[in-house]
């Protein structure tokens, strides 16, 4: 999965509008194989990132956990001692 897609289920507060939206974006973009569609695919990119925001807000919303809601700030936390670890100098 590209990187800049994060998960967007099971946090508190629940992921928002713009959220999805981004992730629809980085998945469009990764499809497409380019970042800025031409003015010629301009308008069918920018239906496919609406579109797939749409789906993603409903899959989000519909979705069930028992376990209990992530804090984004610890899971953000974790995610930066990944990389400090991943990236660290020898």
């Amino acid at each position: 999965m590209c990187r800049n897609i994060r998960t967007l289920h099971n946090f508190e507060p629940a992921a928002s509008d713009d959220e999805c939206h981004a992730a629809a974006l980085q998945y469009v973009r990764k499809i497409a194989g380019t970042t800025k569609p031409s003015q010629a695919n301009a308008a069918v990119f920018e239906a496919a990132v609406q579109e797939i925001a749409h789906l993603t807000r409903h899959l989000v919303d519909d979705l069930v956990s028992n376990a209990p809601p992530k804090d984004r700030e610890v899971e953000a936390a974790k995610a930066k001692a990944r990389a400090a670890q991943r990236y660290a100098s020898a």
